[in-house]
């Protein structure tokens, strides 16, 4: 009946469904790099955050850095049960963590009245995840770079948690297509709500290829989200957010 929504900052949330506890793509301290080093991109965050206690489970839709930072991992407990993508899973695994659900789009992991469904999602270069998760009562959907499966059956989704932008690079094209992807989510879904997500937080990013991404319209200038009857929500560092579905 009731969805709680924490923002981390890029990629990070916390999500309560249920008394359950799932803790998705956290990079929460230490800096974000990619090889071959730091000339070609950088993150640093203005402030380091604690790792959210009581956990359930641990959430990963990619293996790239910025969703399974390493460091981060690092600090988070090795027994809590983690669902994520194959390059994901392999990089949960080389840090420690013993109990590793992988699932490829079309597959499911359940618990209880849990059921998260994992669909295809970014090619960084491989087909990475996105998550359709359903409690029976609420149900959330998640992809951090606007790459939707066409396999996904139209229904309502409570919550979207989705960039909303487009960011390119020269010559590589659009990596985050969230502009583009979302009158397709708003017809497949029909949502109430819309989290912007991967490109909030308080981040610095130097670099090479920071210097050449192309941002493509701000989210005030979305003229779909305006006429749209969703509630849309660029969220605040370490806000929490509560929906209810209206009686």
């Amino acid at each position: 009946m009731t969805i709680k929504a924490t923002y981390y900052g890029a990629n990070g949330w916390l999500i309560e469904l249920n008394k359950i506890r799932i803790l998705v793509d956290p990079w929460l301290n230490g800096d974000l790099t990619f090889p071959p080093g730091d000339w070609l991109i950088k993150g640093k965050l203005a402030k380091e955050l604690d790792v959210p206690i009581d956990l359930d489970f641990l959430l990963l839709t990619q293996g790239q850095r910025d969703h399974a930072h390493p460091p981060t991992l690092e600090k988070i407990n090795k027994n809590i049960p983690v669902i994520a993508s194959k390059v994901a899973s392999k990089v949960a695994s080389k840090i420690g963590f013993t109990k590793i659900n992988t699932l490829k789009p079309g597959e499911n992991f359940k618990n209880n009245n849990l059921n998260i469904q994992a669909t295809s999602g970014a090619p960084v270069p491989y087909i990475e995840n996105g998550y359709i998760i359903d409690t029976g009562l609420d149900s959330i959907y998640i992809e951090p770079h606007g790459f939707l499966d066409k396999n996904i059956k139209p229904r309502n989704i409570d919550l979207l948690i989705t960039p909303v932008i487009d960011f390119s690079l020269p010559f590589a094209g659009k990596f985050i297509k969230g502009k583009t992807v979302l009158p397709q989510l708003l017809k497949l879904f029909n949502p109430l709500n819309i989290l912007a997500s991967t490109t909030g937080g308080d981040i610095t990013y130097t670099g090479i290829i920071n210097n050449l991404i192309k941002v493509d319209e701000t989210l005030e200038d979305n003229t779909l989200i305006k006429e749209s009857s969703a509630n849309l929500i660029n969220p605040k560092i370490l806000k929490t957010y509560k929906f209810e579905k209206p009686k």
